[in-house]
C-alpha cells in the first residue's frame, strides 16, 4: 500500500501520529474524588453490620478483616470477616459504604502504607 501513498502523505501521516502520540502520553485520568467504588449507583442503603464471632486466630499475628455488605444482583449480601496475614508496614482499611448525593457506593478494603 505504501507504493500508492507519496513521501508528503507519508510525512504527514507520521507527523500527525506523532502529535496524538505526545498529546495523549500528557493525559491523565483520575477516578472521581473519595470514591473508588466502580460499578452502578445503589440507592439502597446497606444494612446495619453483622455481629461475627472472631474465635482464635489460625496463626499467631494474624488480623481480623471484618465482614461487610456487598453489592450482588440488586440486593446487599453479607461477606463473612475471616483471618488473615498482616503485610509489614501497612495497614489494613476495610471495604465501606459512602453515602453521596446520588446513591451509595463501596470503596473497597485495601492496604495502606502506614501504621496499624
Amino acid at each position: 500500500m505504501s507504493k500508492f501513498i507519496g513521501k508528503s502523505s507519508r510525512l504527514f501521516i507520521a507527523i500527525v501520529a506523532t502529535a496524538t502520540t505526545a498529546l495523549l502520553s500528557g493525559c491523565i485520568v483520575e477516578p472521581p474524588p473519595h470514591r473508588h467504588y466502580v460499578g452502578t449507583v445503589v440507592t439502597v442503603a446497606p444494612p446495619p453490620l453483622r455481629v461475627e464471632v472472631r474465635g482464635e486466630p489460625p496463626y499467631p499475628g494474624y488480623i481480623w478483616f471484618d465482614g461487610y455488605w456487598s453489592w450482588q444482583r440488586s440486593e446487599h449480601v453479607w461477606v463473612p470477616g475471616h483471618w488473615a496475614a498482616p503485610r509489614p508496614g501497612y495497614r489494613w482499611v476495610p471495604h465501606h459504604w459512602v453515602h453521596e448525593r446520588d446513591g451509595w457506593f463501596m470503596e473497597e478494603g485495601h492496604w495502606e502504607r502506614g501504621r496499624r
